[in-house]
């Protein structure tokens, strides 16, 4: 790392007055140095230089500038950091403000920063009040949903964001607003081909609306409708019976030979988790087996080859062919399982996924 007369030397380079060759340089060797673990953690010990860099931001350089947003996504990646670049270096303001600009070059890596620092629980509280403050949630979605809305950028981190918002309570609340429409919004992007970010970021904050099974039965109506928009992406090209084909949603009755099924195995799973969410209720449940679910998942299991995917499948599927559980304990969200039980349950999984690695 530095010695502190280096130290000092590089940060009298990075200021606005500096030479321009000397001045990119500097930024430059700061890039490098947060290209690894320890020397983030390094540069994020020294805020005096973070804010000199953090300064540049608006540098009639654009290669300085490049520079500089990529070495706060490698900063902002370092959990360790967030609270000081959201906190002593204040940097959600500017972000926020920059990526309401439809012409910003650098909009895509002001995305990435800002999924980094809400990853973290304590962190997402903060980025969304200063983005509820300064863009407000359902302007993202709209954001997010015009594909053209900045020539210069894709935005497709905005989804992973959208993710990372819906953990909390007041966003899911937003996100679902019967006056608003902003959920309906996102729901053609689960096949979104163009981007496995676009299309995991928002199967991810269908799944984490559905922890809440009080937005259930909204989610199901025709109000919204994310059914379709949740087996799509599993539905193959595999021919139903006229009557399983008459009973599901219209998007999915007699699908053609070419169609594909989600490629990526963890949206897959994802997919499936928020089925098995939906079945939570015992209306859910009752929804979910009268538009025919059963059949599609039924014809996946026989398709899926990854193993945690196949158990997630199986999972879903014992629910929908399974009896009703008894009275007092319809809605499996607020059933409470026994310990002895659930550690059968874990031992169980544990046993399974050992005999699937040794086939």
């Amino acid at each position: 790392m530095l010695s502190e007369s280096e130290l000092s030397e590089l940060l009298s380079f990075l200021r606005p007055e500096t030479r321009v060759d000397v001045k990119a340089g500097a930024a430059e060797c700061v890039l490098g140095l947060s290209a690894n673990k320890d020397g983030s953690l390094f540069l994020g010990s020294k805020p005096d230089l973070l804010r000199a860099l953090w300064a540049l931001t608006s540098d009639p350089s654009i290669a300085i500038v490049k520079d500089v947003y990529f070495t706060f996504i490698n900063l902002s990646a370092e959990e360790s950091l967030h609270q000081v670049l959201v906190s002593e270096l204040d940097v959600l303001p500017l972000l926020c403000k920059n990526l309401l600009d439809p012409s910003f070059p650098f909009s895509d890596q002001i995305c990435t920063i800002l999924s980094n620092l809400s990853r973290s629980d304590r962190t997402c509280p903060a980025v969304y009040k200063v983005l509820q403050d300064k863009v407000g949630l359902s302007k993202l979605v709209e954001i997010f949903c015009c594909e053209n809305f900045n020539p210069k950028a894709t935005l497709h981190f905005i989804g992973p964001l959208l993710s990372n918002f819906s953990q909390l309570p007041e966003a899911r609340e937003e996100l679902l607003d019967p006056s608003r429409c902003v959920v309906q919004r996102l729901l053609p992007f689960t096949q979104f081909e163009g981007s496995v970010v676009r299309r995991g970021g928002v199967i991810g904050t269908l799944r984490n609306c559905c922890f809440d099974h009080k937005h259930h039965e909204r989610l199901l109506s025709e109000d919204v409708d994310v059914l379709p928009f949740l087996l799509l992406p599993l539905a193959g090209p595999e021919e139903l019976s006229e009557e399983e084909n008459e009973g599901l949603p219209l998007d999915l009755q007699y699908l053609p030979e070419d169609k594909q099924r989600e490629s990526d195995p963890d949206l897959r799973k994802m997919l499936l988790e928020t089925l098995l969410l939906l079945c939570a209720t015992a209306r859910g449940r009752r929804a979910l087996k009268d538009r025919q679910v059963y059949p599609l998942m039924r014809e996946f299991h026989s398709w899926e080859t990854e193993s945690e995917v196949e158990s997630a499948a199986e999972k879903l599927i014992q629910v929908l062919i399974g009896d009703e559980p008894q009275s007092g304990m319809e809605n499996l969200m607020e059933v409470t399982i026994p310990e002895e039980v659930e550690k059968q349950l874990r031992d169980a999984d544990a046993t399974e996924e050992q005999e699937r690695s040794q086939e």
